[in-house]
């Protein structure tokens, strides 16, 4: 063996109540459960190590963040600090129509200098610097779109969307898990339903899913939803609704309606899931939500900057507080730092979503957790990059009682590991692999903020990840290993 957790409460994955014992690992994967012998040193520089976990200490699957933008930063920052100490061991990449492939595509985030051809080459790229962290990957819609025609406001040529379709095939026959939108982005706000429902049906039949950052949020909700499942049922792809959520005041409680027919759809035959951050403020590139012909004010008042290589002195500010130390309207504000160099790289973070809205999506037993953080750690990101998952325990199960325990660790592992495509993942059974999180249930909580955002969670005691501790707690927090991988949907082994 080369590692045990002993005495520890065991919260599987599956949602069944916790029992305490011992859980052991070899080669890379959980390899005994119970009462384990003890066949090796029990001290941290001998044959095995042995995590003594007092019977109090949980021991669950590694978490999965279902919704991350991490797509640049498995390269740039292979380490992936503020994933692993969350107690992530995989990454949904690729979403929000926003992918690595095809090469060339937008916002990949944290920029590197590596390049590659398709997903096949991106993964080579990756196992020549390993993550800390496994990730899947979507194929983004976005990214396909600005390769085949730019930026254009119009539909695709027959050769455009045969390119397209070609993208979109081509990944998936690489290992991605499915297809993902951006609607209410550009290039991929242009695309009419159809072109959706075409590029989604090649996904379907390699068995992949479509997971959209819905066309609206907001006043159209219910009619974005209803555009989903209709994707769904024309592509023959099961859904998955990313970031669900009622935007703006005049919205809040929507979210009851959404997830009726979200319910309704699934009694009825569909196939649909969904994922939440535990926040009431979402961020993203401030370029596209705002019409610099028309700037919606009150929009403005509820926004900050977090990254802004424009004027970096306003990054971690409000605009309201910046606005009047310059002493320019609002509107002007946002005009100067859009319209300035590298202004359309400025990432924004604005509250709109009630804390009540969070709650209702966390009690739906189809939702998992996405952080949608962007790592963008120049600037002073949404805290959600390095808080999220700590934060579902420490606030949602702990504090509020929103979730049990074994259900929350359900929604964060087993559930995701299924809907994505991670197989041999998400539960602590015999023989599946040893991508582990230990942590004190009764301490773990979040402790980045909107104005610290880069803080480290407390009460992860120790993360492994493909049978390799990356974080323990013990020893100073970060092991420095990167045993992560860029898996292949549905595939046990690990790519050679």
């Amino acid at each position: 063996m080369d590692l045990v957790f002993r005495d520890v409460r065991i919260v599987d994955g599956t949602g069944a109540p916790s029992y305490v014992g011992d859980v052991a690992v070899s080669d890379g994967r959980i390899s005994a459960i119970g009462n384990v012998d003890d066949t090796g040193s029990v001290d941290r520089g001998g044959t095995t190590t042995t995590v003594d976990g007092k019977g109090t200490l949980v021991l669950s699957p590694g978490f999965v963040d279902t919704h991350t933008h991490d797509d640049g930063a498995l390269l740039a920052h292979p380490g992936l600090e503020f994933k692993v100490a969350q107690g992530c061991t995989s990454l949904v990449i690729g979403n929000c129509g926003f992918s690595a492939v095809p090469f060339g595509g937008p916002a990949l985030w944290a920029k590197t200098d590596a390049t590659w051809d398709g997903l096949a080459g991106y993964r080579d790229a990756i196992a020549a610097n390993p993550p800390a962290a496994n990730a899947i990957a979507l194929v983004g819609h976005n990214t396909v779109r600005a390769v085949a025609m730019g930026e254009d406001k119009r539909s695709p040529t027959a050769a455009e969307l045969d390119r397209m379709r070609g993208e979109v095939g081509r990944a998936m026959e690489d290992g991605a898990c499915g297809f993902s939108t951006g609607l209410i982005y550009r290039p991929g706000r242009y695309a009419a339903t159809d072109e959706i429902v075409e590029l989604a049906t090649v996904a379907g039949a390699h068995g992949g899913i479509y997971a959209t950052h819905m066309r609206n949020e907001g006043d159209r909700l219910l009619e974005a939803v209803d555009e989903a499942l209709h994707i769904g049922r024309s592509s023959g792809c099961p859904v998955h609704i990313s970031h669900h959520k009622a935007a703006g005041r005049r919205n809040w409680g929507r979210c009851k309606d959404s997830l009726a027919k979200v319910d309704e759809a699934n009694a009825a035959g569909a196939d649909v899931t969904l994922d939440v951050y535990p926040y009431t403020a979402g961020s993203g590139p401030m370029v596209q939500y705002v019409n610099l012909d028309r700037i919606d004010v009150e929009w403005a008042e509820n926004t900050r900057i977090a990254s802004c290589p424009a004027f970096r002195a306003y990054e971690g500010r409000a605009l309201v507080d910046v606005a009047a130390d310059e002493g320019i309207a609002l509107d002007e504000l946002v005009r100067r730092i859009l319209t300035a160099p590298k202004g359309d790289r400025t990432v924004s973070i604005t509250a709109g979503m009630s804390e009540e809205d969070v709650e209702t999506n966390l009690r739906h037993p189809l939702m998992m957790i996405g952080s949608d953080g962007i790592p963008d750690l120049k600037g002073v990101p949404h805290p959600r990059l390095f808080g999220t998952m700590p934060r579902i325990l420490g606030e949602y199960v702990r504090a509020r009682g929103v979730l049990t325990l074994e259900e929350a660790v359900r929604r964060m592992t087993s559930l995701s590991c299924e809907r994505f495509g991670l197989a041999g993942r998400g539960r602590i059974a015999e023989g599946w692999w040893a991508d582990l999180v230990l942590f004190d249930a009764d301490v773990i909580v979040d402790t980045a903020t909107y104005d610290e955002p880069k803080r480290e969670p407390v009460g992860v005691s120790c993360v492994v990840v493909n049978g390799a501790v990356v974080y323990d707690a013990a020893r100073g927090g970060h092991t420095g290993a990167r045993p992560g991988a860029l898996l292949r949907y549905r595939a046990e082994e690990l790519p050679a």
